[in-house]
């Protein structure tokens, strides 16, 4: 079969809103030696990719750049230095889109053979490359971070989210038991996935009401929203205590009660999906194979929408229009669907 010359991308020529973004024809890439050129069957948004875009996360983009962080898709060919994979291999990847990668917002990507991995026989590909970028980032701060073991009391705020659910789901498959903060809306969800208390945040008592459900103290603490409210979450927390710290780029600084941290000898542990090294991200898709592999992971999908309409989708997610993932096909002729996957 004759590859194409060209091919349909949303890309940006320029960072800034959604309105930067672009739909129309790119040259197919062409993969080196240790590259794989894959057919883009899915991708998604994530919070990450509006700061790439935008230009809030400092990062080489050389224009015109693709957007699109993750992805689902088949082999189409392979550079002469890949081994592990061939033609029609049905795979995923979850580290473009950015430091000088193109990404995955296209018909065609190519990706890293050391960042691609094969997609497990039972995994839907829509609702997997739904949970990569939150599965990815659970799997760095639970186990390469924080050390979850058999036992453990994690406590989630933000539990409903990407990154959330995800950690909630993974914590539950380590042995560990979870507590989270969510809306009401989202309760069902974040026991489906796992949390064995879920504490609405709204609520003004909400640290008391954690603090009650978790007798024998906190092991871990993660506020995924960002807010990260040490003076009222450091208390709850047991001595050696693990507290993880990787969002809160657009909120205000919050205050460290140093005393409470040492005194408990509590670690805290700052991370980025993006700074993840290629090995360890490899680390995590074993984990996320196996977890995928024993339908242990689960996402929500709020919401379809064509490669055409990736601005949209970008509007969608910063607005929070939609209550689940944003999956982005290449596909022209899908609807919108603004209901839940599950």
């Amino acid at each position: 079969m004759t590859r194409p010359e060209t091919m349909q991308a949303a890309y940006i020529r320029a960072k800034g809103g959604p309105e930067c973004i672009e739909y129309g024809e790119l040259p197919v890439p062409q993969p080196g030696p240790t590259d794989v050129l894959v057919r883009v069957e899915a991708s998604e948004v994530n919070n990450v990719d509006l700061f790439v875009r935008s230009g809030a996360y400092p990062t080489h983009t050389p224009l015109p750049f693709v957007i699109g962080r993750d992805l689902v898709g088949s082999v189409v060919a392979a550079g002469l230095g890949v081994a592990d994979f061939e033609a029609g291999d049905r795979v995923w990847c979850n580290s473009l889109g950015y430091d000088g990668r193109q990404g995955a917002f296209a018909e065609y990507a190519v990706v890293p053979a050391e960042r691609l991995y094969p997609l497990p026989e039972r995994a839907d590909p829509h609702a997997t490359v739904a949970l990569l970028h939150g599965a990815a980032t659970a799997w760095l701060g639970l186990v390469r971070e924080a050390d979850v073991r058999t036992g453990d009391t994690v406590f989630i705020e933000g539990g409903a989210g990407s990154v959330g659910s995800a950690s909630v789901q993974m914590a539950t498959a380590l042995g560990a038991r979870v507590v989270v903060t969510a809306s009401s809306h989202d309760a069902d969800w974040c026991r489906r996935c796992g949390a064995e208390a879920v504490v609405d945040y709204h609520l003004e008592d909400r640290y008391e009401r954690i603090r009650r459900a978790s007798p024998e103290g906190i092991d871990v603490w993660w506020d995924t929203s960002g807010h990260n409210n040490f003076t009222a979450c450091l208390p709850l927390l047991n001595r050696h205590a693990r507290v993880l710290v990787m969002a809160g780029l657009q909120h205000s600084q919050p205050v460290l009660p140093v005393g409470a941290l040492y005194t408990r000898e509590v670690t805290l542990h700052g991370f980025a999906m993006s700074n993840a090294t290629a090995v360890d991200l490899a680390r995590a898709a074993q984990t996320i194979n196996r977890l995928l592999d024993r339908g242990q992971l689960q996402a929500r999908i709020g919401a379809t929408y064509s490669l055409a309409e990736a601005a949209r989708a970008h509007e969608a997610m910063a607005t929070g229009a939609v209550r689940g993932r944003i999956v982005v096909t290449p596909q022209t002729g899908w609807t919108r669907n603004f209901h839940d996957h599950r």
